[in-house]
């Protein structure tokens, strides 16, 4: 599984750790920029390098990153086949997590259902709202954690690709 990563200024530091830190697990990864600190980059240009090749790439990941992570999240949702999920904090859930009722304590919860229910392929970090430890963990659980492939999951994810191909009624 190859993981591409991207960012603006606001995240090279961080994206250059993780690009480190993957490689240390043994993932196979590939920087889409920037490779130098400039202040006047634009988010779009950049991000979408990444998504461009997860889009044609469907086995492969994505991490970006942001300030808030919200506009890069934007950018990358509008590849056909990526399903790029939003994290800028951990959080309890406060309520059931699934239809048997059961709740989580796990603050890094809503990664595994994103992978779980959306089968997510790209993860936007708002790396404003996170310590570096944070996001570590945040991409290792967001990357191993599995797509079950639920007949009601995959019959959704279907669904928004009828979206992206202008397909749905």
């Amino acid at each position: 599984m190859k993981v591409y990563l991207a960012t603006d200024h606001a995240g090279l530091e961080i994206k250059n750790k993780v690009l480190e830190y993957l490689r240390s697990l043994g993932f196979e990864t590939e920087d889409c920029g920037p490779f130098e600190f400039n202040k006047d980059d634009d988010y779009p240009d950049l991000i979408s390098k990444a998504a461009r090749n997860v889009s044609e790439n469907p086995e492969s990941f994505g991490i970006v990153f942001g300030g808030s992570g919200q506009g890069e999240a934007i950018v990358a949702n509008k590849f056909k086949n990526v399903r790029c999920a939003l994290f800028y904090s951990p959080a309890t859930p406060v309520e059931a997590i699934d239809i048997t009722g059961n709740k989580s304590s796990d603050l890094y919860e809503m990664l595994k259902l994103t992978r779980a229910h959306n089968n997510s392929n790209m993860l936007a970090l708002g790396i404003r709202f996170l310590t570096q430890e944070q996001i570590l963990k945040a991409v290792k659980i967001f990357l191993e954690s599995p797509f079950p492939g639920d007949a009601r999951h995959v019959r959704r994810i279907d669904k928004i690709k009828a979206i992206e191909n202008k397909n749905y009624a």
